[in-house]
C-alpha cells in the first residue's frame, strides 16, 4: 500500500481469474461451463471489457471460494483506477495544447501570467491573457500575421508578444488618431532625431498624436524588431529593440509608421533581416522606400559618398550628419545598408538608445 492508502499497483479482475485459472490448470471454456455462463461473457471479463456485477461476484465467490466482497472491491478499485487513468490522460493532453497555444514558461517567466500546477486554472489565465474562449481562437490570431517566413520561427510565441503589445497598449490614454495629421507630422517626429537626449519624447509625440507605443522585449525565436496593429481606432506600434542601435530603432519605427501612414491594415510583424520574402512585399518595399526617405535625404547622401568614397572617417560623416540634422548613426547604418562602409568599421558611432527609453520599456 502506498501512503494515500491506495494499492501500490492495480491489478484488473481479469489478471486475478487468470491466476486462479493457471492455479486450477481450467480453461476460461472451463470456468465458463461452471458457472453456467456463455465464454464470450467469462472472456470479456478476462479481458476487461466486461464489468463484474454483482451477480457475477456471487458466481466468482462459489467457484473460487472467496467472498462476494472481494471481487466487488477488486473491480470497484480497478473501475477507479482506470477513471484516475482516463482524467490523468485529459489532463496531459490539455496542457499539452497549452503549450502549443503559447509559450507558457515564458509567459510566466515574465510574470504575464502566474504558474499554476492546476491546469484549468493555467488554461483559464491563457484564455484571459489572448481574450478568447477557447484555445483555437488563440492559435487562430496567429493566421493574421504578415511576416517573413524565410526563418524558423516559434508562431506561439510571435502570437503571444503581439498580444501583449495589445494588452498594455489598451492601458495607455492617447489622444485622437487620423492618417493625414500623423502624415503631417512625420517631419517634426524626425526633428528628436538630431541626438540621443531627444529619442526620450518620441513616445510622448506619438502618444499626442493618437499612436500608441510599446516596447517589449521580444521573446526568444521570434526574431521581430517590429510590428504595426491596426485597429478601428488607434494604431499601435511595437518594437523591441532587438538591436539596440539609434540606426535600427529610427528605421524601425519609421517603417512600422510607414505602415500605419500608408493605411496597410492587420497585424504586421517585422523583422528587419528576414524583410524579403515576407507574406506581403509589395507592402514592405513601400514602408521601406518611405522609412528611407523619411529618415536621409538620399540626395544628400548620394553626393557625400561620391565626395568622399572610398574614405569615410568619423569626421566626416558626423560633419553630414549635422547638415541633415540626423544622429551620425542613423548616416553610418544608411552607408552599411548600402554596403558603401564595412559593417565592422566605425561602431562606436551606432549608440544604443535603450537608456533614454527605459521607463517607456515594458517586461
Amino acid at each position: 500500500m502506498n501512503s494515500n492508502g491506495k494499492p501500490a499497483r492495480v491489478v484488473s479482475p481479469g489478471q486475478i481469474l487468470t491466476r486462479e485459472l493457471e492455479a486450477r490448470d481450467w480453461t476460461q471454456r472451463d470456468l465458463a461451463t461452471i458457472m453456467g455462463r456463455p465464454y464470450q461473457a467469462v472472456n470479456e471479463i478476462i479481458n476487461g471489457n466486461k464489468q463484474i456485477t454483482p451477480d457475477t461476484a456471487r458466481e466468482l465467490a462459489y467457484a473460487f471460494g472467496t467472498s462476494i466482497d472481494f471481487w466487488m472491491a477488486l473491480e470497484a478499485n480497478y473501475r477507479l483506477h482506470l477513471a484516475e487513468q482516463n482524467a490523468k490522460e485529459q489532463e496531459i493532453e490539455r496542457r499539452s495544447s497549452l503549450y502549443s497555444a503559447a509559450p507558457i514558461r515564458e509567459m510566466i517567466k515574465r510574470n504575464w501570467i502566474k504558474g499554476s500546477e492546476n491546469v484549468a486554472t493555467l488554461e483559464r489565465q491563457v484564455l484571459s491573457f489572448f481574450k478568447v474562449s477557447t484555445l483555437s481562437d488563440a492559435m487562430s490570431k496567429a493566421a493574421s500575421f504578415r511576416v517573413s517566413q524565410n526563418r524558423e520561427v516559434e508562431i506561439a510565441s510571435q502570437s503571444a508578444w503581439v498580444q501583449r503589445v495589445e494588452n498594455l497598449a489598451g492601458d495607455q490614454e492617447i489622444g485622437n488618431f487620423s492618417i493625414d495629421r500623423l502624415r503631417k507630422a512625420i517631419p517634426s517626429i524626425l526633428d528628436l532625431s538630431n541626438d540621443l537626449d531627444s529619442i526620450a519624447h518620441v513616445p510622448e509625440k506619438l502618444k499626442d498624436l493618437g499612436v500608441h507605443f510599446v516596447l517589449l522585449p521580444h521573446l526568444p525565436k521570434t526574431y521581430l524588431d517590429g510590428v504595426a496593429i491596426s485597429t478601428n481606432k488607434n494604431p499601435i506600434i511595437g518594437l523591441t529593440l532587438r538591436y539596440d542601435r539609434v540606426d535600427s530603432f529610427w528605421f524601425t519605427l519609421l517603417h512600422e509608421l510607414a505602415h500605419v501612414v500608408s493605411g496597410h491594415r492587420g497585424i504586421i510583424l517585422d523583422d528587419t533581416e528576414q524583410r524579403i520574402g515576407s507574406a506581403n512585399q509589395s507592402e514592405e518595399n513601400e514602408a521601406n522606400r518611405a522609412a528611407t526617405e523619411w529618415l536621409v535625404d538620399q540626395k544628400t547622401l548620394l553626393e557625400f559618398v561620391e565626395e568622399v568614397k572610398p574614405y569615410f572617417s568619423k569626421s566626416s560623416i558626423e560633419a553630414v550628419a549635422l547638415q541633415l540634422h540626423r544622429h551620425p548613426g542613423i548616416i553610418l547604418g544608411q552607408l552599411h545598408h548600402q554596403k558603401v562602409v564595412e559593417y565592422k568599421h566605425l561602431r562606436n558611432l551606432l549608440a544604443p538608445v535603450k537608456p533614454y527609453l527605459a521607463k517607456w520599456e515594458y517586461n
